[in-house]
């Protein structure tokens, strides 16, 4: 039986930056949810990655641009684009979609796991 998620609850059930939390799955999908703050690291992924922007201001540098996202706004990053996510004024929650178990950085060895919120 189908049951819904209030993003804000399970916002408020965790503290760590750059540390996902799964909410949700669906085919072969993980729906997760991640708290950012400052600068991450470059990286590019095997697959296409979403991010909703859920409260605050994200910006997401690309080699040759800067895309800014206000609360509300998605970006969806190809398969292979380098990137790195930046919430430079404050903390910014965010919803992102990947495949199961991939990697928030796209290399195993250097990445964080997601968990269940």
């Amino acid at each position: 039986m189908p049951s819904k998620v209030t993003l804000a609850e399970k916002f408020a059930g965790f503290s760590e930056q750059w540390a996902p939390r799964i909410v949700a799955r669906y085919e072969g999908h993980e729906v997760r949810i991640a708290k950012l703050e400052g600068e991450f690291d470059w990286h590019s992924h095997t697959h296409d990655e979403l991010f909703l922007c859920v409260d605050g201001e994200l910006e997401i540098e690309f080699r040759d641009r800067t895309e800014t996202l206000a609360p509300g706004e998605l970006l969806l990053i190809e398969a292979g684009e380098e990137h790195k996510p930046v919430a430079r004024k404050g903390e910014v929650q965010v919803l992102l979609l990947d495949p199961e178990n991939a990697p928030n950085t796209g290399d195993p060895e250097t990445a964080t796991v997601a968990v269940e919120a």
